[in-house]
């Protein structure tokens, strides 16, 4: 007799329900829809934090300049996001909130950390519970706190990862071989990003367009985020 397929057997139909081999199928499919999403990329750099992504706006009518794939947690704390971005957008409201209690609770900004645990432990919940389902989104958080320079990946089984320099979503194979090759430490914020528009364009091919790009960094001097201009982008 033929074994069945795992789908066939049903062991993707409940979240809490472990295959014969000790998988749980439905975290595994939301890791699929991350890389449906379309790419984001972060790095460290000597002088901050950058981060990159494709907005993926194929729609003529969208006003593109009010379209984010950034996001702001804190002054020294920002994020983005790939696969289902309304799942982002809770988990991110949800950090916004916890650093702002934060900062009147103690009267200091909170360190990245302790954001990136926050939002772990809401994605592990949904991977043990009955009736609900894995957050179908990966966040890259990064920011400046005490110890300096930090950037995670969180994935939808509620698991964080620190990174120098990390690309997710579409085309982040043909990325992160780019970044292994061409990515170090000393790069300045203006040189990553020129590697990051330079690593779209080679994924995105006839695709890329200035307008799809969102770019944002936090500068060590200020440890403040702010959003690069299009001008800027158009120049490099």
């Amino acid at each position: 007799m033929q074994p069945m397929p795992h789908q066939l057997m049903g062991y993707d139909r409940a979240i809490t329900m472990f295959s014969p081999d000790g998988r749980l199928l439905q975290v595994e499919y939301a890791k699929k829809t991350v890389k449906q999403g379309s790419a984001a990329i972060a790095m460290i750099c000597k002088d901050g934090l950058l981060f990159v992504t494709d907005k993926r706006i194929l729609d003529p009518l969208i006003v593109t300049s009010e379209v984010e794939k950034i996001w702001q947690i804190d002054d020294h704390i920002g994020v983005s996001a790939s696969g289902i971005l309304s799942d982002a957008r809770v988990l991110i409201e949800r950090s916004q909130v916890t650093s702002q209690q934060h900062k009147v609770t103690y009267d200091a900004p909170i360190d990245v950390l302790t954001i990136v645990k926050d939002i772990c432990d809401l994605k592990q919940l949904t991977t043990q519970s009955g009736g609900l389902r894995p957050f179908g989104v990966s966040l890259l958080v990064g920011g400046i706190d005490e110890e300096g320079s930090k950037l995670y990946l969180t994935d939808p089984t509620g698991i964080y990862f620190p990174y120098q320099a990390i690309a997710i979503g579409e085309g982040d194979g043909e990325i992160t071989e780019i970044l292994h090759k061409k990515y170090k430490p000393t790069l300045s914020i203006e040189e990553g990003l020129k590697l990051a528009l330079d690593s779209l364009k080679s994924v995105l091919g006839g695709n890329f367009n200035i307008d799809r790009i969102d770019a944002a960094y936090i500068n060590v001097s200020d440890k403040k985020f702010k959003r690069f201009k299009k001008e800027k982008l158009t120049k490099l």
